[in-house]
């Protein structure tokens, strides 16, 4: 055997299969190092991965309730969901922090993972595996102006904006948002061509020829109520009664609204100046023989009905309550032949709204209803937060600066709606608050 070593030695074919012997643990050697490379890299990327979406999640939640805790609970859910590498994190991992706001950065949420797992070449060589970690943080984000179209509803089994039959709407300055999580939040349908900056949806929104939009951003942070610290005084209710005395005795009873009310004369049961009637109502044909007086106007119960044309450009806001009950709380409805013109006050307590509903109101379907023709101005805004309005014109009707606000808004009809409004700020003139900027949920580091 030895001579047979020697004779190959001397032999320069025998040399091919020496180098080959010594460099054959080098070979084995970088295969092992490259498999174990290859998947630390994949385990890397999919912890990535798995600390984006967790980050992501955890400003969801930040959005709608701040504390640590429920952020904490987002991110175990989401990892649940969305971690892919099939290992155990650390026994101190995730770690969630919730930076402070910075400038457009709001709701961060910064989130942190790390795992470790043995693999068969490097253990040979390594008493303890390398930890692999994973940062991100996500925040909320500005990602357009305003919403001029706010949809309240928060049931993911209902469509927040819906669109339907001939309806034009011009917007090109308004962003349409919907609260509702459902998978069509906002809908266009029909013949319906919708015009806006964009369109921005808590849950999905489905792309059509319908709609003309710079942009979808479905999956959004919600809007919050513009009017959310708006509430109806049942102290500064003047209800209007006309007294009636017999043998002595004076009763008092309450007085509703129509189109020959002299609203200067109205008094209440101490004879102060009435802001405040049973019902409100305008026949057909008929027109309001004096102007609704600046400030509230409070109907006590009942509906707002016109049949007719309303004109209230003083600065008035409806006010759709209940002084002394929670319900009923009377709803508001325009006929289709009416010219209604109002125009919201740009100071007090109901500043910038047209006609206020009282939030106490039931959700009722069908609801509020606005149909209004070519004759028809609306500036400012037309809150509904708890009930659905329909609006349905039959011209070209024009709003200026207004904003709709209602649990569920339909836009339907034969007409073209214009609404001459950009953001809020450039509204400011008319009493609309700003800073309701429709924001997104974007990864930043």
């Amino acid at each position: 055997m030895l001579s047979f070593l020697k004779k190959l030695r001397s032999d320069k074919r025998g040399n091919v299969l020496f180098i080959a012997s010594a460099a054959f643990p080098l070979l084995v050697g970088a295969a092992g190092l490259a498999t174990d490379t290859i998947q630390w890299t994949l385990w890397k990327r999919q912890l990535q991965r798995a600390a984006d979406s967790a980050a992501l999640a955890g400003v969801y939640q930040r959005v709608q309730a701040g504390d640590l805790t429920a952020v904490q609970n987002a991110v175990a859910r989401d990892l649940t969901i969305n971690n892919h590498t099939n290992i155990g994190l650390l026994a101190t991992y995730p770690k969630v922090d919730l930076p402070a706001n910075s400038g457009d950065l709001q709701d961060q949420v910064h989130v942190q993972l790390a795992l470790q797992k043995r693999l068969v070449f490097s253990s040979m060589f390594m008493s303890t595996p390398p930890t692999i970690t994973a940062n991100a943080t996500a925040a909320s984000v500005p990602a357009a102006g305003d919403a001029c179209v706010n949809a309240r509803e928060t049931s993911g089994s209902k469509t927040g904006i819906n669109i339907t039959g001939n309806a034009g709407i011009y917007m090109p300055d308004c962003v349409m948002y919907s609260n509702s999580p459902a998978s069509n939040s906002a809908a266009a349908g029909g013949s319906s061509n919708v015009t806006a900056d964009s369109v921005a949806t808590v849950g999905g929104v489905q792309q059509s020829n319908n709609w003309h939009v710079s942009a979808y951003r479905p999956y959004s942070p919600p809007v919050a109520d513009p009017f959310a610290d708006v509430t109806p005084d049942p102290a500064d209710m003047k209800c209007a009664v006309e007294a009636t005395t017999k043998k002595g005795v004076t009763t008092y009873t309450p007085l509703a609204a129509d189109e020959n009310t002299d609203y200067a004369n109205a008094k209440d049961i101490n004879g102060d100046p009435a802001n405040c009637f049973t019902s409100l109502s305008i026949g057909s044909n008929k027109s309001n023989l004096h102007d609704l007086p600046a400030g509230p106007l409070y109907i006590n119960g009942g509906d707002v009905f016109i049949q007719g044309d309303l004109t209230a450009t003083s600065g008035t806001t409806i006010v759709l309550t209940n002084k002394d009950a929670s319900s009923p709380i009377g709803q508001f409805k325009v006929n289709a032949d009416s010219n209604i013109n109002l125009t919201a006050p740009t100071t007090g307590d109901f500043q910038g709204i047209a006609v206020y509903q009282d939030r106490r109101a039931t959700d009722s379907s069908p609801g509020n209803k606005i149909n209004g023709n070519s004759g028809s101005v609306i500036t400012g805004a037309l809150y509904f937060p708890s009930q659905e309005l329909d609006y349905n014109g039959s011209g070209n009707t024009t709003a200026v600066c207004t904003m709709f606000v209602a649990r569920r808004i339909n836009f339907s009809g034969n007409s073209t709606t214009t609404n001459k409004f950009k953001t809020l700020a450039d509204c400011s003139d008319e009493g609309l608050p700003s800073g309701g900027a429709v924001r997104m949920v974007r990864l930043v580091a």
